[in-house]
């Protein structure tokens, strides 16, 4: 069973949402206190359905996760069945610190979980720009929590009440940051993630209408979370929805983010801190250790991504320093300090001999006129790779440029070259397979050796090689010499 998206197009979902709202928040205000109980609870088991459906359909692909939301909601379900009067009697956002101030913030924590988990492949494009919105998000939450929500606590509101509210509200902020990032990645998904982000929005609205009005907000902030629990109803039924987890086409360009608004954000706790101070109010706010508990774990995250980033930047210019584009190969700078480094090493006896082989393909030019550069460069690339198959895992193979390789051989006494050669020349000369064709090329071998004690620099004995190589072509045969 597939989830009918043809019949489900975007605005119908819109629409269903914003009449589910609609009769929701007119039947809520209307109701006496025991229908209300009984309003609210039909709301939160809504988006239990509806992700319960969508996964069972198919159309959210990554199962596990979502179940993981929906664990979320099952307990926040759970939590108005037992105590159906939480809200209407405005508990929420008092900071009682009861069992079901508990079950909330474990609530939101296990859907906003499941949603982080839901979006890792699509994070996974920009995860250090996900952890920067996650960040300003955390810190935009602590000026609201100290001069808003705070003031306006009951006098004898707990510590621990206090800290799940502020804990609560700053992974919403958090999130919200994080999907809205998200959501400037690519068209894809943009549906789902904006009713995500709705929720938490909603859900922090709610909370601070409670926390500000008392009793007299209880009817606002239940309106409030039921508009927040359609947004999540909604979000699975979404026919972007199956897109969400799919990462960003490539070459997708996403706005980066401004260090000067993340050392903004993250100077705002230390700074309400500052004020409190300053203020002779002490440092009672729960806001700074809390905030901090939640933020460094994200700023050590990013520095180790951007340590990784860094690393792995050096070791690209490192290989593409010493190495061919084209081939993979080493190219002529790298090969060239690896024949100084083996001729130190056979001055200081360490190795008996070194062996320079230079390969200059025979009939690769017309090859390259007549089929054309892609063509050339796949004949260069299958060379490149018989020719490493060819030699040793100690040899080394590099490319000069155009058709000319290089071959070193740190060898033993005794290495005979010519049978390297004849080897070499098998493996080129074998057809090699195009598009809509098949070419062969040759290969023409000039060799030099350098013996201990001979003094031979690296100039001499490419220079040796090189003119055995011509000479080869001069004569249609390879020659072999041996400094003397």
């Amino acid at each position: 069973m597939r989830w009918p998206r043809a019949t489900v197009p975007a605005w119908l979902v819109h629409a269903g949402f914003l009449g589910l709202l609609a009769a929701a928040g007119t039947a809520y205000a209307v109701a006496g206190p025991d229908r209300r109980a009984l309003i609210y609870t039909a709301v939160t088991v809504l988006p239990i359905i509806t992700f319960l459906t969508a996964l069972a359909s198919g159309n959210l692909p990554d199962r596990r996760p979502w179940l993981i939301a929906v664990a979320g909601l099952v307990l926040l379900t759970t939590q108005q069945l037992i105590w159906p009067t939480w809200i209407a009697e405005a508990h929420l956002g008092r900071a009682e610190g009861s069992p079901t101030d508990l079950a909330q913030s474990l609530a939101h924590t296990l859907f906003l979980a499941g949603t982080a988990v839901a979006l890792r492949r699509r994070a996974s494009a920009d995860p250090g720009g996900i952890i920067d919105a996650a960040l300003f998000g955390l810190c935009s939450g602590g000026p609201l929590w100290e001069w808003v929500i705070r003031p306006h606590l009951p006098a004898g509101a707990p510590p621990m009440g206090q800290a799940l509210l502020l804990g609560d509200l700053l992974v919403l902020f958090g999130v919200a940051g994080c999907l809205l990032r998200l959501g400037m990645m690519g068209r894809p998904g943009r549906g789902t993630l904006g009713y995500l982000v709705l929720t938490a929005v909603l859900t922090l609205a709610a909370t601070a209408t409670s926390t500000l009005g008392g009793g007299g907000g209880a009817v606002w902030s239940a309106e409030l979370m039921m508009a927040a629990y359609l947004t999540i109803a909604a979000a699975p039924v979404h026919p972007d929805a199956p897109e969400v987890t799919v990462p960003p086409r490539s070459g997708t360009v996403v706005s980066r983010q401004r260090l000067g608004w993340l050392a903004l954000a993250l100077s705002a706790n230390p700074l309400i801190a500052a004020v409190q101070v300053i203020r002779g109010e002490g440092s009672s706010s729960l806001l700074l250790p809390v905030g901090t508990l939640l933020v460094v774990p994200l700023v050590l995250l990013r520095i180790r991504l951007l340590s990784a980033q860094r690393d792995r930047a050096e070791q690209t210019l490192a290989y593409h320093a010493t190495h061919d584009e084209l081939t993979g190969l080493c190219n002529r700078r790298h090969i060239s300090a690896e024949i100084d480094r083996a001729l130190a090493d056979l001055d200081r006896g360490a190795i008996d001999e070194v062996t320079v082989l230079l390969c200059d393909l025979d009939g690769f030019k017309p090859v390259n006129d007549r089929y054309g550069h892609p063509a050339g460069d796949a004949v260069l690339r299958t060379v490149a790779a018989r020719l490493t198959a060819t030699v040793r895992d100690q040899d080394l193979v590099g490319r000069l440029g155009g058709d000319e390789f290089l071959i070193l051989c740190r060898g033993e006494a005794g290495t005979d070259p010519g049978q390297l050669r004849d080897r070499i020349a098998e493996a080129v000369r074998a057809p090699i397979p195009l598009l809509d064709t098949t070419v062969s090329v040759g290969v023409t071998t000039g060799v030099a050796q350098a013996k201990p004690g001979l003094g031979a620099d690296r100039d001499l004995l490419i220079g040796i090689a090189d003119a055995a190589m011509y000479a080869g072509k001069a004569r249609r045969h390879d020659r072999a010499v041996t400094l003397p």
